[in-house]
C-alpha cells in the first residue's frame, strides 16, 4: 500500500493564499513581533542565525529588515519559515484568516486515510506551520489525517538525499512512497531517491498546462480525484 508524501502550496492548497496572505501577514507582522517577543529563546535563537549569516548584524532593526528582504524574495530560510511560523500561529489563533485547501484534496486525503494510506506532508514551510495550516484549513482540523512532517531540516526540496532521509525516516521502502507536487524539479528528485510520484497541474495556480516534455516524464493530473495512490 502507497504512503503518500505531499506538498502544501500548488498541491493541496493555492498559490496565491501564501503569496497574498500569508506572507504579507508575517510581513507586517514582524516589527512588531520581534519587540515584543525578541528576548525569547526560542525567537532569539532564530534573530541570532541570521544575525550571524549576514556579517553579525546586532540591531534587531536592522534584522528585520533582513528577513522582511527575505519574505519579498521567497527565500527558503529556516529561520525565516520559523519566524513565520511562529507569527501565523498567532493570526490563526486570533481568527484573521483560515488555510485555503482544494476541496478534491481534502477529499482524497479523507479516502485515503481512511483507506489505510498513510500521509505524510513535505514542505518548505517549518513544521509547526504546517500543522497550523492543516490544523486551521477552510475545512476545518485536518491534522488527524497525517502521521508526519518533513520541512527543509530534511533538506532542500529539489535534493534528491532530502527525499532519502524522508524515507529512512518513513521505514518504508521508496518505490512505495507516493509524492505529490507543482514542481517538477522537486518530483525530479525525489524520483531520482526512488520514489513514485504525481505532478499536480492546477489550472487555477498554472493557466497554462504542463504536458508534454514540460512533465519530464512524471505522471500529470489536475486534481487530487485523478490519483489512484
Amino acid at each position: 500500500m502507497k504512503s503518500i508524501l505531499t506538498d502544501i502550496e500548488g498541491t493541496t492548497s493555492s498559490i496565491s493564499f501564501v503569496k497574498d496572505v500569508l506572507f504579507p501577514y508575517a510581513r507586517r507582522a514582524l516589527p512588531g513581533f520581534v519587540a515584543t517577543r525578541g528576548k525569547d529563546p526560542d525567537v532569539r535563537r532564530w534573530l541570532d542565525q541570521v544575525a550571524a549569516e549576514t556579517g553579525g548584524v546586532c540591531q534587531d532593526e536592522m534584522i528585520v529588515e533582513t528577513l522582511q528582504g527575505w519574505i519579498d524574495q521567497d527565500r527558503k530560510h529556516t529561520a525565516l519559515k520559523a519566524l513565520q511560523g511562529m507569527m501565523w500561529k498567532d493570526g490563526y489563533g486570533q481568527a484573521d484568516f483560515t488555510a485555503h485547501i482544494y476541496p478534491d484534496a481534502v477529499e482524497a486525503l479523507r479516502k485515503w486515510h481512511a483507506a489505510g494510506h498513510s500521509i505524510s506532508v513535505y514542505s518548505s514551510g517549518s513544521v509547526p506551520a504546517q500543522k497550523l495550516f492543516f490544523g486551521h484549513s477552510d475545512a476545518g482540523d485536518l491534522t488527524g489525517l497525517v502521521t508526519d512532517w518533513f520541512d527543509t531540516e530534511y533538506g532542500g526540496k529539489r535534493e534528491a538525499d532530502s527525499y532519502r532521509r524522508i524515507v529512512q525516516a518513513l521505514d518504508v521502502p521508496a518505490a512505495q512512497v507516493l509524492f505529490l507536487s507543482d514542481v517538477v524539479e522537486e518530483l525530479d528528485a525525489a524520483r531520482q531517491a526512488g520514489l513514485d510520484t504525481v505532478l499536480v497541474d492546477r489550472r487555477q495556480d498554472y493557466p497554462t498546462p504542463r504536458t508534454g516534455d514540460a512533465t519530464h516524464g512524471h505522471a500529470r493530473v489536475e486534481d487530487f480525484s485523478a490519483i489512484t495512490p
